[in-house]
């Protein structure tokens, strides 16, 4: 038993504590090899304590939500995944505002706006990451973000902290925001939303469903949209004119419903959705100048 498990024992019980678990488990892609450790912590204490080792050990840590616009190398990730899971899965509403903890589904905060008739949260419905995951990024679809709707957001410093931020203070942009760059992590969001007629939020959602099943390869494992939407182009658009249509090593291939999306058609292994995506981005530099930057985050040795 390696001391740095013995020292993860004495701040989490046994049960929260994985050795070399695979992150094909934990990822929507369905690929990855196996983290150090993974590990659940269920309080803010536990999740303090947790980081604070990783910090005095030097050890590697990344914050894990829904792995819905994650790429784990095949050789793993040398460090410890810290899953935000079932104990921050919480949400309340009261009023025109929703709370909801950093491992709640964002699609599930839509349908609470649903469900109190509140309005402003149907883009969300179909997106698969987790509120904390969401505001990492400022997720977004149709044209709306998460900055529209964000009120504030309660989050862990570096230094142990707790601090509530708006949305400005997170400096969100397009598929941003300064959460990582300054170490923080998210614990939990608060949505201000309108009240509305919930027959017109349900068209709404409904609409908006039929296009992503229309548009999206939503019957096979990947992250969502691959690529960063560039300025004035639609990189799906892009790698289609690109001839890249379906183009495709072993498993991994971009989608020929969306182009805009790279999919495992089975058991594609990390490397080679990696080595599609970087083909994408030859290609289309080549064939257009336009250079595409990856929306997936690439973390662990490949």
């Amino acid at each position: 038993m390696s001391d740095f498990f013995q020292a993860l024992s004495q701040v989490l019980r046994d049960e929260q504590v994985r050795v070399q678990e695979p992150m094909s488990r934990h990822t929507t892609f369905r690929a990855g090899g196996p983290a150090d450790y993974y590990v659940e912590p269920e309080t803010r204490e536990e999740l303090a304590a947790v980081l604070d080792l990783c910090r005095q050990r030097s050890m590697p840590s990344y914050i894990l939500g829904n792995g819905s616009n994650l790429l784990v190398g095949d050789k793993g990730y040398r460090g410890v995944m810290v899953a935000m899971g079932k104990s921050w899965a919480e949400a309340e509403a009261e009023g025109c505002r929703i709370r909801a903890g950093a491992g709640f589904l964002l699609s599930a905060a839509s349908r609470l706006a649903f469900k109190e008739s509140l309005a402003g949260m149907e883009f969300a419905f179909g997106i698969p990451g987790t509120v904390g995951g969401a505001v990492v990024m400022n997720a977004g679809a149709y044209g709306s973000e998460l900055c529209d709707v964000l009120g504030q957001v309660t989050v862990l410093t570096p230094e142990g902290q707790i601090q509530r931020l708006s949305s400005k203070e997170l400096e969100m942009g397009y598929r941003t925001s300064c959460v990582c760059s300054r170490g923080l992590v998210v614990l939990e969001a608060e949505f201000v939303l309108t009240h509305g007629e919930q027959e017109d939020i349900r068209q709404r959602m409904e609409e908006l469903t039929e296009k992503r099943k229309a548009r999206q390869p939503l019957e096979y494992p990947s992250a969502g949209s691959t690529f960063k939407r560039p300025s004035g182009h639609f990189a799906g658009k892009l790698i289609e004119e690109a001839g890249l249509r379906g183009f495709s090593v072993g498993d991994a291939q971009v989608s020929e419903k969306h182009c805009g999306f790279v999919i495992n058609r089975g058991t594609a292994a990390a490397s080679e959705i990696l080595t599609v995506c970087r083909e994408v981005q030859k290609r289309v530099l080549e064939y257009s100048g336009v250079e595409l930057d990856l929306e997936v985050k690439l973390v662990g040795e490949f």
